[in-house]
């Protein structure tokens, strides 16, 4: 099979190479899937040059652990592994699961369920990872109820998009930031108003939010909060601040890339008051990934795609998600 290696932290047009492999076997307990469509993800093009180096307690110290990228997937089972009774061969599926930039990848049941069939590949690989994000961070993180005044930072995104319909879906009342290009999009999705963060400052003026999800990561964690109501939440979602265009992190920003100093600062400041500010990582869940599936079903939740590439387009595709603000996902389709 054909397969994307990183063997070294690099930049992606350097590091990531076109090889072919042995096709895997799957074990007990899992299958092999051929993948249809994978994705790019908002902070691939930090992690796979080894940024920020506190990641590289999970991605690895001195090299990649798992030499071949990816996580989202969509494809059709090819053969099950010992004791496998929830799908067969032929069975369309999505999930999550490392080494998804191949042609085949071996996945526990557990991360499958079978793809809704309003969805077409593509679609199907855009929804676990971000989707998680955005559920888990309105639903657990942010408290979520009808009534409620959103505030999402960066609606136009993977994660953004998801989390403008889960918050209708909830009975929120939501106001996406995002840039002029992308607006009709963030309304068709469900806003109901848009705010255009290169001419107007979002956190201005007298509207305060119950729960502000912050996707982008370039404003004070003090200024987040003074637009939050008197018992309202913040969540944040990693720093995006830094790109492949330029604004190259130097010196401890290395180390935790404005995240972590954030995630303490506005802890820190809300100690004091009713607000809540909770830091969010998503949790890989079958379960959540049942809720979603059933929205898409109900016609709840439309992933969005910008454009699609090909195995051998990897960095491109990495260089392209990091420099366009692309809306939606981008997809990688072996």
């Amino acid at each position: 099979m054909k397969a994307i290696i990183q063997r070294e932290y690099g930049i992606p047009s350097q590091v990531l190479q076109l090889r072919e492999l042995e096709t895997p076997t799957p074990k007990a307990g899992e299958v092999l899937v051929r993948v249809k469509a994978t994705t790019v993800a908002g902070d691939d093009w930090h992690l796979m040059r080894g940024l920020p180096y506190f990641a590289r307690t999970a991605t690895g110290l001195r090299r990649p652990s798992s030499p071949i990228p990816g996580q989202d997937l969509a494809g059709i089972i090819e053969a099950v592994g010992e004791g496998v009774i929830e799908f067969a061969p032929g069975d369309e599926v999505f999930g999550w699961n490392g080494g998804t930039f191949a042609e085949f990848v071996t996945v526990p049941v557990g991360n499958l369920l079978r793809k809704p069939e309003r969805l077409s590949f593509e679609e199907a690989a855009s929804v676990p990872v971000v989707a998680f994000t955005a559920l888990q961070g309105l639903r657990d993180k942010g408290g979520i109820k009808p009534g409620h005044e959103v505030l999402i930072i960066g609606a136009s995104g993977g994660v953004g998009t998801m989390a403008v319909q889960i918050a209708k879906a909830h009975g929120a009342s939501v106001t996406g930031v995002a840039g002029a290009r992308n607006a009709q999009l963030v309304l068709d999705l469900g806003a109901d108003r848009v705010i255009d963060y290169r001419r107007e400052d979002y956190l201005a003026g007298e509207n305060r939010y119950d729960i502000i999800l912050d996707l982008v990561g370039d404003r004070p964690t003090r200024a987040l909060r003074r637009a939050l109501t008197e018992e309202g939440t913040l969540v944040m979602v990693g720093s995006s601040k830094y790109s492949a265009a330029g604004n190259e992190p130097r010196g401890l920003e290395r180390l935790f890339m404005g995240t972590v100093d954030r995630w303490l600062t506005g802890a820190l400041g809300a100690v004091l008051s009713k607000q809540s500010v909770r830091p969010l990582i998503h949790q890989d869940s079958q379960d959540d990934l049942a809720i979603l599936s059933a929205m898409i079903e109900a016609g709840e939740l439309k992933p969005v795609v910008d454009r699609t590439f090909r195995l051998h387009e990897a960095a491109e595709a990495l260089r392209y998600q990091d420099e366009s603000r692309a809306p939606g996902r981008v997809v990688v389709a072996p």
